[in-house]
């Protein structure tokens, strides 16, 4: 642990009305994000932003055919220096840079990660962290269609059906399964302590489109999200998949967007 310096009382001063005026411009998403929630860590494949006290923003990058360079969200919970990660950054280097900065720059243990479904922006980078003994905690709906897609991760995963309650530092996570959406196995993690949910591709960020509807339940997409909202309503913070986090708008307008007339 490094020692503490003791600053001059009028640099202090200047360093927090500094603080309090400036705001970080990412490259990546090219929008300007107020110091309340600031980046702790960028680089071209990862950037980590800080949206509560104990809730991260993990956004990593996938090449796509139909819509370029996306953005990907995942979510790092952190308490008492140990670590859930919700879904894993898109690609192998992004991941090797969550875990390098996590585990060795900030000395957290990673209890596990959960991938929220089974498409690449989930689980692109989920090898990298069986190669450091890392366990994923991965309902049993996601590893029947990775595995029909010819990835079997079923060894390095603990497996669950509908729901699963895990701790970090003493404080639990909920991982919870409402309905079909965004795919057949989508999941959500929520974090009480915070009262944060990460929605992953099942909410969709003001102003997003419908997206990728590949595999999705258009029909069933608004009650899953109807559902989800009904449960947590004391939800402040809402994390979706792609895009800029809010609060329980973000619910309404995945409702709304997705609601059969």
């Amino acid at each position: 642990m490094n020692k503490s310096i003791l600053y001059p009382t009028f640099f202090i001063s200047l360093l927090i009305v500094a603080c309090s005026t400036s705001t970080h411009k990412s490259e990546k998403s090219g929008t300007d994000e107020p110091e309340s929630n600031p980046v702790v860590y960028e680089s071209d494949d990862l950037v980590i932003q800080q949206l509560s006290g104990h809730v991260y923003r993990h956004i990593s990058f996938l090449n796509t055919v139909d819509f370029g360079r996306v953005e990907c969200n995942g979510m790092v919970v952190v308490h008492n220096k140990e670590v859930l990660i919700f879904d894993s950054p898109a690609s192998l280097k992004g991941s090797a840079e969550l875990i390098d900065f996590l585990a060795n720059r900030k000395n957290y243990t990673i209890v596990g990660v959960v991938p929220t479904h089974f498409h690449d922006d989930c689980v692109g980078g989920l090898e990298k962290f069986y190669e450091e003994q890392t366990p994923s905690f991965t309902s049993k709906r996601t590893l029947a269609l990775l595995q029909a897609k010819g990835k079997d991760i079923r060894k390095n995963s603990y497996e669950f059906s509908d729901s699963l309650n895990l701790e970090v530092g003493g404080k639990e996570v909920h991982i919870r399964y409402f309905g079909e959406g965004h795919t057949s196995d989508n999941v959500i993690g929520y974090f009480p302590e915070d009262e944060v949910i990460f929605g992953g591709c099942l909410i969709k960020a003001i102003g997003a489109s419908k997206g990728n509807l590949e595999d999705a339940s258009i029909n069933a997409w608004s009650e899953t999200v109807r559902l989800l909202k009904q449960h947590y309503p004391q939800a402040k913070i809402v994390i979706p998949g792609h895009g800029k986090p809010g609060g329980p708008e973000l619910l309404d307008y995945t409702i709304q967007l997705f609601e059969v007339n």
